[in-house]
């Protein structure tokens, strides 16, 4: 079998957080042993509510800040070890697409001009054909290219997302972070946006990470899936296994959401713990209805149910079997 294309192993990424202006620093951990690999041309989807830790690996994945302990390898680039010629190929090779479009867009530049100043930065082109590669771009992702002389807001929110992708296109890159691409825009407009990701991805082999609340956005997009809960997987699996026979009760909440059309972003009851008060045993304990006296005290290590599919859980929680097909709906 060839190499994953985006290969990460025991990604920690610890903060020292003081209380008051003379404090003593307390650690953090934002995200604590996280392993998964990504092929060419798939999508891992990161699923959790706010605070679980997708951001920080998301900024992790885009070398945007360095991890604090293990290994992350995109394509040919050690992000542990790249120096500065190599940190120039490696944001050719990985580009973002954010939560919000219009915070990533400069409101004082064109259209236009967003859409090719990465190829400017990166010399990819002579000056005088960055205006027809601009108007390709945007008639790439459905935009009409009169819109190169627009302004952010002159443009609905899908419009501006589109230029995001746009503008992360020009440089050819070979994998994107989707950092919850679609959670600030109009259900009516979300299904547009990823369906437009999906067709790039089989046009262009692009490879994904895909971090989002919403399990039905990931479900929707991904081949497989990772349920991350204070920084930790509580179930790692194929799409079919996580989300069609989910056996960790955190996933079973979040299906369970996603049907009901709850905020996703909170998905069981109570609040998730401060990363800096992390509960004895078991992350989920606190919240879990399955909790015993031995998840208060020991903390699950994941184990295989199958070669593919992995779960924190002490306990053989009956899975909650249907079709993914279903939750994405």
């Amino acid at each position: 079998m060839s190499a994953p294309f985006i290969a990460v192993e025991q990604l920690r990424k610890t903060y020292s957080v003081k209380r008051g202006l003379f404090g003593r620093g307390r650690p953090l951990h934002a995200v604590d042993g996280v392993s998964f690999e990504v092929e060419a041309g798939g999508t891992f989807g990161l699923v959790g509510e706010s605070g679980s830790g997708k951001s920080t690996i998301a900024r992790m994945l885009l070398a945007a800040e360095p991890a604090s302990a293990g290994r992350l390898r995109v394509g040919e680039h050690a992000l542990e070890r790249l120096g500065r010629q190599g940190a120039r190929q490696f944001h050719r090779t990985v580009q973002p697409v954010l939560q919000d479009p219009y915070s990533a867009l400069s409101p004082l530049m064109r259209i236009g001009r967003i859409v090719d100043e990465p190829m400017r930065i990166h010399r990819l082109h002579r000056p005088s054909v960055l205006d027809a590669r601009a108007a390709e771009l945007l008639s790439l992702v459905g935009l009409d290219p009169v819109m190169a002389r627009r302004y952010p807001h002159e443009l609905s929110g899908g419009q501006r997302q589109r230029v995001a992708i746009a503008r992360a296109l020009g440089v050819e890159p070979r994998a994107m972070v989707l950092d919850e691409p679609v959670s600030a825009l109009d259900v009516s407009i979300q299904a547009q946006i990823l369906n437009l990701l999906k067709d790039l991805q089989r046009e262009r082999g692009l490879t994904y990470v895909l971090i989002s609340h919403d399990l039905a956005v990931v479900a929707h997009m991904s081949s497989r899936v990772g349920v991350l809960y204070l920084g930790e997987f509580m179930e790692i699996g194929s799409r079919d296994e996580v989300v069609g026979q989910a056996r960790h009760p955190y996933t079973q909440a979040l299906i369970a959401a996603s049907e009901s059309r709850v905020d996703a972003s909170r998905a069981a009851a109570g609040e998730i713990p401060s990363p800096m008060e992390r509960p004895a045993g078991c992350p989920f304990q606190s919240r879990c209805p399955h909790a015993s006296a031995r998840c208060r005290v020991e903390k699950p290590a994941l184990r295989a149910l199958s070669p593919t599919h992995w779960i924190a859980c002490h306990h053989d929680v009956p899975a909650i079997r249907i079709a993914p097909e279903a939750v994405a709906a």
